[in-house]
């Protein structure tokens, strides 16, 4: 599933092609992707300008001019693809169309779920093979009261997630310090790859106690994550199984891994003689060396 530096991507990568542009036709190709779609929602959103467009965790939202904000997660598989239009007129053409791009664009194919064809030509199709995706449409008064938002914790590139925050949120948990970086409601974005590798950086075992840490070594995984997710959302993200960028290429962070997916590997932490090992953590693969990592 994608996680945090990926979404941060694919949010990035459709900034240029969505904000301020109106969206001149939807076209919702089936009733639900994991949940069914709102009601309505191919007519909600045909004609809406997009305003602004946000990350909340792993949530993709874009606020329209409507007074809605469409919320998109990607799910297992999701993609969010821009297609321009197939020839250099098209843009002027697509304004005296009455909303026919047809022939601006390939027929969509048979995992393209949702398609936004926007004012100026251009395509943005959600693209999910598996469906475990999701889309919703809600007021946007509603701000984080939203079911999917209303439990999240910081995020962990925000001013709120801070030492003292943490040090509070992980007081007294008999959680290992993996699953506790897992949960959501303490800090918002982050999943397995990333919480591996800002473990690593920081010598800290994932089968540690939470609540056993000293509150230096929980200060010391702040800067870790701040400085983890970062390098991975320069680098485009990490493609292991079917993530792309809105362009379609892959993300290179995977290159970078220090400990993920390289069991029985080196470590490569200077003058350490350890080898990578896996474990199996509330049914994930916690990568880690077990040689520095205490």
């Amino acid at each position: 599933m994608p996680e945090l530096p990926e979404v941060e991507t694919v949010r990035r990568g459709l900034e240029p092609a969505m904000v301020g542009k109106r969206i001149a036709v939807a076209d919702v190709r089936r009733p639900n992707l994991r949940w069914p779609f709102p009601e309505g929602m191919a007519d909600r959103l045909t004609g809406a300008r997009i305003e602004r467009l946000r990350r909340r965790s792993k949530y993709i939202l874009a606020d329209l001019d409507t007074g809605e904000t469409l919320l998109i997660h990607l799910g297992m598989s999701g993609r969010m693809l821009i297609a321009p239009p197939r020839n250099n007129g098209a843009k002027e053409a697509a304004r005296d169309m009455l909303g026919d791009f047809h022939h601006l664009h390939p027929a969509p194919e048979k995992h393209d779920h949702v398609v936004l064809d926007m004012a100026d030509g251009t395509r943005i199709t959600f693209n999910d093979a598996r469906r475990f995706g999701a889309m919703d449409l809600y007021a946007t008064e509603i701000g984080e009261t939203h079911k999917l938002l209303a439990l999240l914790g910081p995020e962990p590139l925000g001013n709120s997630f801070d030492e003292s925050y943490f040090k509070a949120a992980l007081k007294g948990k008999n959680t290992p310090i993996k699953s506790a970086l897992l949960d959501q409601r303490i800090v918002s974005g982050l999943g397995n790859i990333y919480v591996c590798e800002a473990l690593w950086r920081t010598g800290i075992s994932p089968l540690r106690k939470a609540g056993d840490l000293s509150g230096k070594r929980i200060a010391s995984l702040v800067p870790a994550i701040r400085q983890v997710l970062s390098e991975a959302i320069e680098s485009g993200g990490s493609s292991l199984k079917d993530y792309r960028q809105t362009d379609g290429e892959l993300g290179y962070f995977q290159h970078s891994f220090a400990v993920y997916g390289r069991e029985g590997a080196p470590c490569k932490t200077p003058n350490c003689a350890g080898d990578i090992k896996r474990v199996v953590q509330s049914g994930r693969s916690s990568f880690y060396c077990n040689t520095c990592q205490r």
